[in-house]
């Protein structure tokens, strides 16, 4: 998985999934890491897991931190950030295994 650290700007945030073959992505601040199957965004809502195969980035604007991904798109989630930093340490470094 690339490590990006792009930076967005901050706006509202929602989640548009079309014929789960391409998602829109609105108030995205940061892309963290991405590859063909796992993008790591940072939300103004919380962290975002998008998951599926053969993803790729069609369209990003950094000035309103929106975001287009096509691909098959298998799942999403939100991750809470809870717990001590070594629990934090120890779920990140298994997601990018």
């Amino acid at each position: 998985m690339e490590q990006a650290n792009i930076e967005l700007v901050q706006s509202n945030h929602e989640v548009k999934i079309v014929d789960r073959r391409e998602i829109y992505i609105s108030g995205v601040k940061k892309i963290t890491s991405f590859d063909h199957e796992e993008f790591l965004l940072e939300t103004t809502m919380g962290i975002l897991l998008l998951k599926g195969s053969g993803l790729e980035i069609l369209r990003l604007d950094t000035h309103d931190g929106n975001v287009r991904i096509k691909g098959k798109i298998n799942s999403y989630q939100y991750l809470e950030k809870g717990g001590t930093k070594a629990k934090e340490e120890s779920f990140m470094a298994k997601l990018f295994k």
